[in-house]
């Protein structure tokens, strides 16, 4: 008995199986903010659409499927955003799986009435609870930060930001240049 034990666990520990995770295809590889961004931080949100739109709060609402090759690519750029505005916006990223069933939600206060069904979605609201910004797809950073700038009252055009990859799967948000006003 114990010989098969040792031929099982063997067989386990040196398969030849490797663990594949690709940013560019539908593929599930688990949660896309540790994996593609390096932060898993991000979820599970730290709040809820209702406490921040209670508290008045700038909100990005990000909608994702953790098998999305859009949604993979725009975890950087989220979690981006995270590094630069942490303490100044909430970032509410969540997974769609739950809301593909469910009939869209009469009350602001519920994430499906914001979802339109496609993902990648980005939504920024505002700290009256308007939307000021809903895309999907991919977006660009500084059009982000441009709107999330001028919604806290922060002239952002100074800087201009950039996604560098550090590995084949995570990335971070540099700033490439500052333009300094005299």
């Amino acid at each position: 008995m114990k010989i098969i034990q040792w031929i099982l666990i063997a067989l386990i520990f040196l398969s030849p199986y490797k663990a594949n995770a690709t940013r560019d295809s539908n593929s599930y590889d688990g949660n896309i903010f540790p994996i593609y961004a390096g932060n898993g931080a991000i979820v599970p949100p730290t709040t809820t659409l209702e406490e921040s739109l209670k508290n008045q709060r700038v909100t990005v609402l990000f909608f994702y499927l953790d098998d999305s090759s859009d949604s993979k690519a725009m975890a950087p750029i989220i979690s981006g955003l995270d590094l630069i505005w942490r303490n100044n916006i909430d970032i509410i990223a969540l997974t769609t799986d739950e809301l593909q069933n469910e009939e869209k939600s009469e009350s602001l206060y519920e994430p499906n009435y914001y979802w339109n069904g496609l993902i990648p979605q980005t939504i920024i609201i505002n700290n009256d609870g308007e939307v000021k910004y809903d895309k999907n797809g991919m977006i660009n950073i500084d059009e982000l930060n441009k709107v999330i700038g001028e919604l806290k009252g922060i002239d952002i055009n100074d800087t201009e930001f950039s996604i560098e990859s550090f590995n084949e799967y995570n990335s971070i948000i540099s700033g490439k240049k500052a333009k300094i006003k005299n």
